[in-house]
């Protein structure tokens, strides 16, 4: 017996390496049949997807030396775009205006100069927090639609704590420049974004990843935390002395025997997003023009679109190039059929004007369960519940949706560093 982690994802992997470091017995455990969680990736015809994008802009020394020594890494300037009502704007759009109307453009900037004037503990609402720092039309016609589509759930119904910087508030100088000129001027939380150049965004844990005893296709159905047994769908157990898990709290709050109804009925609650991930591949080496941008057309599925291929090009065959697609819902929404999912998202990206039909000679979709955590505003005391009693029963949560985190990459990995 010794330590168990349960998921081989960024977490689990940081955990891992750090506690081998420690020469303590480690063993993950993995209910797919490769590592890497939401970092891994998988290959059709020699396109390359990760699962949903991803980038790095660890800014800790150890952390980003320890990625270094994994990978080669590209860096990327991020200029991401938008794209609304058939206008490419540069990212973030309130501070781009320049491509759109005389008209929309003079309601944009009289809102904003108009809009009201609020402490951010007098907010009550993520919708009141997008027209205060925006001003009513912005806001409707550009966040409040896409946080339909990303989050799959109204403005209204989420809370603030999560936006710390990733949404950016400009002054009135920076509106008005961007609504005369294009601005070239990096407004993006992170100025530097890092890729590796080769085998996708997961071999930034190569170094991490060597060495580690990951058991895989080993789906956990049941935890006897008082015996210390973890019991597996193929009908084998295993014994452990310390249990360290990444998996998902209303996932492993299923796993566990008399549970009180106040715990489970938290865990229910939880509210996250599940997505789709729209794979294309292209017959010729210039389809992708952006390295992602954003949507906000409701009537197209997609919210958010990346290149694989620029972010790498070892991630297509030589003359080729690459787009995914994210496609987001609410856990509490009903989920369309993929197929239609895929339809709609390959249409509306030709009418788009981003490629013909005869160019395209790979597309896929993929489903994941758990894409983000959703903060809506009963999140902290049903997420506090949950916790406490997994720690009373002597399981360590750890990661994205073992903490119900928003977490970037590189917070997700010091998760694990911190074991």
């Amino acid at each position: 017996m010794g330590t168990v982690i349960l998921g081989s994802g960024i977490t689990g992997i940081s955990a891992g390496y750090h506690l081998k470091n420690k020469s303590k017995d480690v063993v993950i455990y993995e209910k797919n049949d490769d590592w890497g969680g939401l970092c891994g990736n998988f290959t059709i015809n020699g396109f390359r997807f990760d699962k949903f994008v991803h980038f790095s802009f660890a800014t800790d020394e150890y952390i980003v030396n320890l990625f270094k020594k994994s990978a080669d890494m590209y860096e990327h300037i991020p200029f991401p775009s938008n794209y609304y009502k058939g206008i490419w704007l540069r990212h973030p759009a309130q501070n781009n205006l320049a491509p759109l109307s005389s008209n929309e453009k003079t309601e944009i900037i009289c809102d904003f100069v108009a809009r009201p004037i609020k402490k951010l503990e007098e907010i009550k609402d993520y919708e009141e927090w997008l027209r205060v720092q925006y001003g009513n039309y912005f806001a409707e016609n550009f966040p409040l639609k896409y946080t339909r589509k990303y989050w799959g759930v109204e403005a209204k119904e989420l809370e603030t704590k999560w936006v710390g910087k990733r949404m950016y508030t400009p002054e009135l100088k920076q509106v008005l420049k961007g609504a005369f000129e294009t601005q070239d001027e990096c407004f993006y939380y992170a100025k530097v974004m890092k890729y590796p150049k080769k085998g996708g965004f997961r071999s930034i844990l190569n170094n991490c990843r060597e060495g580690l005893d990951i058991r895989f296709n080993k789906e956990v159905v049941h935890i006897d935390t008082t015996n210390k047994i973890i019991e597996f769908k193929d009908g084998t157990t295993a014994e452990y002395t310390r249990l360290i898990s990444s998996l998902p709290l209303p996932e492993i709050v299923k796993m566990l025997d008399n549970v009180p109804e106040d715990v489970k009925k938290a865990a229910e609650n939880l509210m996250h997003t599940s997505g789709y991930m729209v794979s294309l591949g292209f017959n010729k080496p210039d389809i992708a023009k952006h390295l992602w941008f954003y949507i906000y057309d409701e009537d197209i599925l997609a919210s958010r679109v990346y290149s694989p291929n620029l972010k790498s090009p070892d991630n297509v065959p030589e003359g080729c190039s690459s787009l995914q697609a994210e496609i987001f819902f609410s856990n509490k929404a009903k989920i369309p059929a993929a197929d239609k999912v895929l339809e709609n998202t390959i249409n509306k990206l030709i009418e788009m004007g981003i490629f013909k039909e005869e160019d395209l000679i790979v597309k896929d979709i993929r489903f994941e369960k758990y894409a983000n955590v959703i903060f809506d505003k009963d999140i902290y005391k049903n997420r506090a519940l949950v916790l406490k009693y997994i720690q009373e029963q002597g399981i360590e949560s750890i990661g994205r949706f073992g903490k119900w985190e928003y977490m970037w990459t590189h917070q997700a990995f010091d998760e694990g560093r911190k074991l």
